[in-house]
């Protein structure tokens, strides 16, 4: 009986162990898991946005435009037409290569008597690389917006406050469409613009040249919707990167199995003390049988041995009578 109940004490003892253990264990689990789980959701973010900055390129680009033209010496006036040297980059490209751009020139232009006599004009726009090569070459026309006398007494009467004291000006912007799907030249990118206005009687207070990105597909949908996107994106990086540490968990954990590194379990260890704990009690309980039987028959050996006894005749005295 005692080596039962210390049989039973170690395996409580054991058992309490065994399940202190195991709670610290899942403790350790949880926060390798959640760990990993951050780990792995930073670097879903980190090349996202490595992604986006690296497919995505700039959505503009503005360069002011200064232009020059020939004075008539005699007379005044314009003696040939305005034009500039505009230098998009000094590095070797600017554009992304199958990206499609609009290029227009903005122009902004007094509403003097002399630009309304004017009418139509046109705007020339060559894209050269870097050795000069002419890559494209675009005209265009332009003019100012037709506006009635009466419109510009009312808009002159309405706005005089702001006139008088300066916010505004009686001017218009114009802007001229030169490139609708310009698309940049791997082999040769450009670098300088040349503009040419083609007509000598045109005032223009200041221009700027402007290069705007046009996306489509991939591209349309991160910059229109970046929230979607990032969503998207983040959760694709998530979903392949938890099932490579799910394989390569699975990997290390099937190649300890075969090496025959694998450790039996709390239950199978209480399992096998109680097995034995029953094989132990079996043998005492056979012990004391076979030592039951073996008193048995001493006792039956016994009897027999003294009934043999009372039946054998008695010689001497009364034989000799």
């Amino acid at each position: 009986m005692e080596t039962i109940s210390r049989k039973i004490q170690g395996l409580t003892q054991r058992t309490l162990d065994s399940t202190v253990g195991g709670a610290k264990e899942a403790i350790i689990r949880g926060g390798a898991v959640l760990l990993l789980g951050s780990v792995i959701l930073w670097i879903s973010v980190f090349i996202y946005v490595a992604f986006y900055y690296s497919y995505m390129p700039s959505i503009s680009h503005s360069r002011p435009v200064h232009l020059q033209f020939q004075p008539c010496e005699p007379q005044h006036g314009v003696c040939s037409f305005p034009s500039a040297h505009v230098q998009l980059t000094k590095r070797h490209q600017l554009l992304t290569f199958g990206q499609k751009y609009r290029v227009y020139l903005n122009l902004d232009m007094p509403e003097s008597p002399r630009n309304k006599e004017l009418g139509m004009f046109m705007v020339c726009l060559s894209m050269r690389d870097k050795d000069g090569t002419l890559m494209s070459h675009s005209c265009r026309s332009a003019m100012l917006h037709y506006r009635s006398e009466l419109l510009l007494t009312m808009k002159t009467l309405l706005f005089s406050p702001f006139l008088i004291f300066g916010p505004n000006e009686e001017k218009q912007g114009v802007i001229v469409e030169l490139f609708a799907d310009y698309e940049e030249d791997a082999m040769k990118p450009a670098t300088d613009a040349y503009i040419e206005i083609q007509s000598r009687s045109v005032q223009i207070y200041s221009a700027s040249l402007h290069i705007h990105a046009h996306f489509t597909g991939l591209r349309h949908l991160m910059f229109h919707w970046p929230i979607l996107s990032a969503s998207i994106g983040i959760s694709s990086n998530l979903f392949f990167l938890g099932v490579i540490c799910a394989l390569s968990y699975f990997h290390l954990t099937r190649s300890t199995e075969e090496e025959g590194n694998e450790e039996m379990t709390d239950f199978d260890l209480f399992q096998g003390d109680l097995d034995e704990l029953y094989e132990d009690e079996s043998k005492n309980e056979e012990e004391q049988r076979a030592k039951e039987k073996a008193k048995e028959i001493e006792e039956e050996e016994t009897k027999s041995a003294a009934v043999s006894n009372d039946d054998v005749p008695v010689k001497g005295n009364d034989f000799e009578e």
